[in-house]
């Protein structure tokens, strides 16, 4: 039987989102890792949060880019909805919360403290 080609460094990586688990990273809050990058801390994650939850208050280590697919994330800089985007700058602090429930795609450029913790959980 042939050997299955491995993949070169410029080849695409096709990620199967129902394959990967999902991690509490607090209460009501999970995510699924679509990228990490432990060399640079470079992050994808996708995330939900059910109604009423938040995430601590944290800062951000290098720039922060959110599209929230479902619900809205809301802070005290303001609420960002369903098909919106919200850029957030290297050392911004905020604690947001989803009052109706918010799932997101983020994009770290380095994973904040609370996301490095979790990423080193046991499965």
């Amino acid at each position: 039987m042939p050997e299955a080609p491995s993949l070169t460094a410029l080849a695409s990586r096709f990620i199967e989102l129902e394959s990967l688990p999902w991690i509490q990273t607090g209460p009501g809050n999970r995510m699924k890792v679509l990228y990490h990058d432990p060399a640079t801390d470079m992050l994808t994650i996708l995330a939900k949060l059910e109604p009423g939850a938040g995430i601590p208050a944290h800062v951000h280590e290098d720039l922060e880019q959110t599209f929230v697919l479902e619900g809205s994330l809301v802070d005290q800089e303001g609420e960002c909805t369903a098909g919106n985007f919200v850029i957030r700058a290297k050392g911004s602090r905020h604690a947001p919360t989803a009052p109706r429930g918010c799932t997101m795609l983020v994009f770290f450029m380095k994973a904040t403290a609370g996301l490095k913790k979790a990423l080193l959980k046991p499965a």
